[in-house]
């Protein structure tokens, strides 16, 4: 078996498993090689032969088994702050709850512990801003949401995070 034949069969098992969305790191281990510059070559190179697409800067999808469109925008969130609080707020939130009439398209707005950052990704762009809030502050105002398995805020926290970041609140509907 190639490498790449490897590489392949190994992001369609991870894929099924729930996977799809890789560091170089992450993919490096997984084949049991070191993450150096060889490896990164090879990645690059299957980003060129169009085995692999490079959704951000060292995280990578399979072309051929990519994650379901409607998640992997919430997995490429997870990779960016990894080990980090972070959860869907701010208009993003508030479009998901009805709360604002606005559809957020091709955008997810996310309050997170880490850095502030803006990144383009072919799912959308992503929307981090930093809140130095204690966790203990906002955790009950979060939930679960099983479907993206990542964590919201609820109308309150949103509101509450969205005067925070002083954003427009002429969008907020009057019984909000």
């Amino acid at each position: 078996m190639t490498k790449t034949d490897q590489l392949l069969n190994i992001l369609a098992k991870a894929e099924r498993a729930g996977g799809g969305i890789h560091s170089a790191a992450e993919l490096a281990a997984m084949m049991r090689v070191p993450c150096d510059r060889a490896f990164i070559k090879f990645l690059s190179d299957g980003v060129k032969n169009g085995h692999l697409r490079r959704v951000l800067k060292g995280l990578y999808e399979s072309t051929l088994t990519p994650p379901a469109p409607e998640t992997a925008i919430y997995k490429i969130i997870k990779k960016l702050r990894k080990g980090v609080v972070s959860y869907i707020s701010l208009e993003s939130q508030l479009s998901h709850t009805g709360d604002i009439s606005q559809l957020v398209m091709d955008r997810v707005t996310v309050v997170t512990k880490g850095r502030s950052g803006v990144f383009e990704t072919p799912y959308g762009i992503i929307e981090l801003t930093h809140t130095k809030k204690p966790l203990a502050q906002i955790e009950r105002n979060l939930y679960f949401d099983p479907q993206i398995q990542m964590y919201r805020a609820n109308t309150e926290q949103a509101i509450t995070d969205l005067k925070h970041c002083q954003r427009n609140l002429h969008m907020l509907e009057p019984s909000t």
